[in-house]
């Protein structure tokens, strides 16, 4: 199964609930069963330079202050470096901001490889599942220090929505 992606509807309901009036596929299926021998994986890792890898099992019977944890992470903010995520088991959503601000929500199952821009606004949240297991890839020593928004005046901000700018042809709002 593809990797899928949608718009968000604007409902103010739980935010664990899909929120998708029409999904969209994007795919970077990888086997979460043979990752320790995976050749793609092996080849995007080497290809991306991506050297630091560590596992997340998160749910509430293993992770200590789960739902402070939980609320932290769907704090809408950005890193100053990628966030390269590969879902081995259960799943979640990472809502992503698109040029016109509005969210896309990704939902990731086992077997999905997601490669988040760095300076791109985004959060993460579980789906009714409450569980998931990430395979977190780094480049070098990893910074998983989050600048919540606003964050439009921060450098790597401002290199996204140049590259956004140069992508689409157009002036970009930072909104």
């Amino acid at each position: 199964m593809a990797l899928e992606a949608w718009l968000m509807d604007d409902s103010n309901e739980d935010q664990r609930l899909p929120h998708h009036p029409n999904p969209l596929s994007t795919t970077w299926q990888l086997n979460p069963d043979n990752y320790e021998h995976d050749s793609e994986l092996g080849k995007i890792r080497d290809e991306r330079g991506y050297d630091y890898m560590d596992m997340l099992d998160l749910c509430p019977e293993k992770v200590s202050n789960y739902e402070e944890k939980l609320k932290n992470f769907f704090t809408e903010h950005i890193h100053k470096d990628e966030e390269i995520r590969f879902c081995l088991a259960g799943s979640g959503y990472f809502d992503v901001r698109d040029k016109d601000d509005r969210w896309i929500r990704i939902w990731m199952k086992p077997g999905d490889l997601i490669v988040l821009p760095a300076g791109i606004y985004h959060r993460f949240t579980l789906d009714t599942g409450n569980y998931i297991k990430l395979m977190r890839l780094f480049v070098g020593e990893p910074v998983w220090t989050p600048y919540n928004r606003p964050q439009e005046e921060h450098p790597v901000r401002k290199e996204y929505i140049k590259s956004l700018t140069h992508k689409f042809g157009e002036s970009i709002q930072a909104h």
